[in-house]
């Protein structure tokens, strides 16, 4: 019994240590880090974002968690108009994102972090920047730079968005196979999980995958507009367009360029696929004229949460036993938003949505299921062994320990980056040059917005609305 006792013992300092080899904070192997962040979240949504940023827990470098922290707080700082801050803390989030790509050189962390994952749970391996995040890092970062007036440092922001976009259509089959693979291979069938894992078909609703974002290339097509780079301007926003078809100033915003770069071809495209009352109107604006262009930022995007399940797996053996296992899901639903609407000079116009996040955030955890429960299935199997060697060392004490260990440390990876906003929405008007005061209307705040519009020039106006609070920036480009 003492040689029992000793094993105990070592366990329970084994498993602290190996975890705060990737994580400073052991509590987040045992509690759920959407949890964690509520105060955060709760903040936020009353427009409290000092403290909001206060709430945010505070994380060493070499902590697993700590680029989704700074995530958290470069996004915070964002919306507390602390631009130069926040400029600061993407930046750094970069870095860390560059030094995840270079493999060899973290190799060997990645490895302590994985053993400590199978003795506990995947809150223990160290945080990877999902794409749809990592688009959206870029894109929050060009409007810090605006913020600055520098248009090329933005530039090369949504260059880099774009490249996110690029490098992820080339990766993201063959990497949703291997896993697919890999959990066939441990005896477990996929298909057995859709029939107790929670739909999440009416939050991913037609979204094709979770890193195309038509949010980023429009943000980027107008920025490339400002420089005056039409053509570029005009294949990011023919990419919008194709991700959101239905929205009416991309389509507007696309015929445009196209007759302004004498696109035949895909003019006669056009004129049978886009709305007619689009292609009947002039293309052009008139000398006197500039744009105004609204990007509306809508809620705040949903929260993982865990879910249980009991999963049928094969041991060696050939026998079928089933095991409980806690997996991340989203609630399937979307929030309903009322978008802006504009009045001037007796017309209105309304917004449309080009990206919904919660979406982009479902569709990609729905393609890395089949690798959570791969690593689940390992656990699995790890944990059985250890158990089994505690029986056969303590007898039902050693059962009764394993038990509890188990059951304290099964716990879903519900990390994400959770103060983004839930949707974003767009609206662009063609206005004369001159000084305009706008009535808008949104989630039952109606205010005034005056702004300058230069000839030719683009004007961006930027709004954050959380619950009542609505913040906002305006840019001319």
């Amino acid at each position: 019994m003492n040689t029992f006792f000793h094993k105990t013992r070592l366990l329970l300092l084994v498993i602290p240590l190996l975890s705060s080899c990737s994580a400073n904070t052991f509590n987040d192997l045992f509690s759920n880090y959407s949890q964690q962040m509520n105060g955060v979240k709760q903040a936020q949504q009353q427009g409290n974002f000092q403290q909001a940023i206060s709430l945010i827990p505070s994380r060493s470098s070499n902590d697993g968690n700590y680029s989704l922290g700074l995530l958290e707080k470069a996004r915070l700082e964002y919306l507390a108009k602390n631009n130069k801050q926040s400029r600061q803390d993407f930046a750094q989030t970069y870095q860390l994102v560059q030094q995840s790509q270079q493999g060899a050189k973290i190799e060997l962390s990645r490895g302590i972090d994985n053993v400590a994952a199978v003795m506990s749970n995947d809150n223990a391996i160290r945080y990877d920047i999902p794409l749809y995040e990592q688009s959206m890092l870029h894109s929050y970062q060009a409007l810090n730079y605006l913020t600055q007036q520098d248009l090329s440092g933005a530039l090369v922001e949504v260059r880099r968005a774009n490249l996110v976009q690029e490098s992820a259509l080339k990766a993201n089959a063959s990497s949703i196979d291997a896993s697919q693979q890999s959990s066939i291979a441990q005896g477990f069938n996929m298909d057995s999980l859709s029939q107790q894992y929670p739909s999440m078909s009416r939050a991913i609703g037609n979204v094709k995958n979770g890193f195309q974002n038509a949010y980023t290339f429009y943000l980027s097509g107008l920025l490339y507009e400002a420089a005056n780079q039409k053509n570029d301007a005009y294949i990011d926003y023919k990419k919008a367009l194709e991700i959101y078809p239905d929205n009416r100033y991309l389509q507007q915003d696309v015929w445009r360029l196209a007759n302004t770069l004498q696109m035949t071809n895909d003019i006669s495209l056009f004129r049978k696929h886009l709305h007619q009352e689009i292609t009947k109107k002039s293309a052009h604006a008139s000398n006197n004229q500039g744009q105004v262009i609204f990007i509306i930022e809508n809620g705040i995007v949903g929260a993982k949460q865990q879910s249980s399940l009991s999963l049928p797996i094969y041991t060696s053996h050939g026998d079928m036993r089933f095991y409980s296992v806690a997996l991340p899901s989203y609630q399937n639903q979307l929030t309903v938003y009322s978008p802006l609407s504009l009045t001037y000079q007796g017309k209105s116009y309304q917004a449309e949505e080009i990206v919904r996040l919660q979406s982009l955030a479902a569709k990609q955890l729905q393609d890395q299921l089949p690798i959570i429960v791969t690593r689940q299935i390992t656990r699995i199997i790890a944990k059985e062994k250890i158990r089994q060697q505690l029986v056969k060392k303590g007898g039902d004490v050693g059962n009764i320990f394993a038990n509890l260990y188990n059951i304290a440390t099964e716990k879903a990876d519900t990390r994400s980056w959770s103060t983004l906003p839930d949707s974003i929405h767009i609206l662009r008007l063609n206005l004369s040059v001159g000084t305009h005061t706008l009535n808008i209307h949104i989630n039952g705040v109606s205010q005034q917005i005056e702004i300058s519009i230069n000839q030719n020039k683009q004007t961006l106006v930027t709004l954050n609305t959380i619950g009542t609070y609505v913040g906002q920036s305006i840019f001319n480009l």
